[in-house]
Formats: C-alpha cells, structure tokens, sequence
C-alpha cells in the first residue's frame, strides 16, 4: 500500500499544475429521467440537485446513501429516531420546494463510487430510465464518469456527470490549498486504483 501511494503521490507531481483542472469534467446536460446524488458532500451535492429539478431537468431525484454504519442500524433498532444523512437531505430539500414523492433514496449501503454506480444501474433498469445525470463534487467527477461508464456498459442508460456549482475548488493552484491538496491526492490514488481494478 505505501508502494502505491507513493506511486500516485509521484503521479501527481508529474502532473502539476494540472491535476486540478485533469480532475474535473462536466458533461452536457439535456433532459433527464432522473438526477443521482452521490454521498460524500453534507449540502453542495444535493444543493445541485435541487437547482437542476428547478431547472426541469429531470423530473426525479434519487440520494445515496453513503456508508450505513452497523451502530446506526442498531440504535434504529432500539427505537431510536437517527435521521441517515440521506433522509436529512431529502428533508431539507422539501423545505426548498421539492416535492417528497419525487425523491428516492437508495435501499442500501454503499461503501465507494463503485457500489453506488452498480446499485443505481439496477434501479434504473428497474425503472425503465433511458437516461440519467449524477451529481458529485467537481473534482470526483473524473472518477465518478469511470465507475458509471464501466457500471452501465451494454444498458440503453446514457450517464451525464455534473460536478455541483455549490463546490467551489481552486484547480489551477490546488497545491496552495489544504482542503484541495487533499482532495486531489487522494482523487488521483483513487483513479489509478481505479484503473488498476483495486476498488472492488
């Protein structure tokens, strides 16, 4: 593992000053079935989402869940009412003005990119969805284009990344920046893990 990121780390030098700006895609959005928020962000994500339902982009929002803690599960258990962070989410986009019946939120927990990209490929299917935009932070959006790409493979789905308007990285000097060092970094460790077929 220490071999490993001190490959990526090496990766990431060779790239600077462009690792930022390599890290961020956005595709062209055009009418949707649905908008997928991906977990990992506490608002900028499904702040997005709320912006693109106003925007008619899509007529229905689905929310990952993230990782479900096994303690989570088990204060439910004792009757204990522990909002997820999802539920918070849809909650609060209610407040903005989106109807309740519109949001969906995983049945699951998902532990990285690539369960939510499988996970969201069966409903999906289920649904009869022909296309679809995930919702991420800007710079995970390189890698959350991958993990869709390879998820959807030989389905009528077509996949569109947006990175959220709320995320406001500084890509052309992310190495002056503490929470963009991070994320950076550990985005390119990931990708390359990634292509190395290590995230599973």
């Amino acid at each position: 593992m220490l071999v490993f990121s001190i490959l990526a780390s090496l990766v990431v030098a060779a790239a600077c000053p462009h690792a930022g700006n390599y890290l961020i895609i956005n595709d062209p959005l055009e009418q949707s079935d649905a908008i997928l928020v991906l977990a990992g962000a506490h608002a900028e994500r499904w702040l997005e989402a709320v912006d693109l339902y106003r925007e008619r982009i899509a007529p229905q929002i689905v929310l990952s869940p993230g990782i479900i803690e096994p303690a989570e599960v088990r204060v439910r258990a004792m009757g204990i009412r522990f909002p997820a962070e999802a539920e918070l989410a849809a909650e609060a986009m209610v407040q903005l003005g989106v109807p309740r019946s519109t949001i969906t939120i995983l049945p699951a927990s998902v532990d990285n990119t690539a369960d939510e990209a499988a996970l969201t490929r069966a409903l999906a299917l289920d649904r009869g969805w022909t296309s679809l935009v995930v919702v991420t932070s800007k710079y995970h959006t390189r890698r959350t284009r991958y993990a869709f790409a390879r998820a959807f493979r030989n389905t009528p789905v077509q996949v569109r990344i947006r990175g959220s308007r709320h995320d406001a990285p500084s890509p052309s000097d992310w190495w002056k920046h503490r929470a963009d060092l991070r994320y950076v970094v550990s985005e390119i460790q990931k990708l390359v893990a990634y292509r190395l077929g290590l995230d599973r």
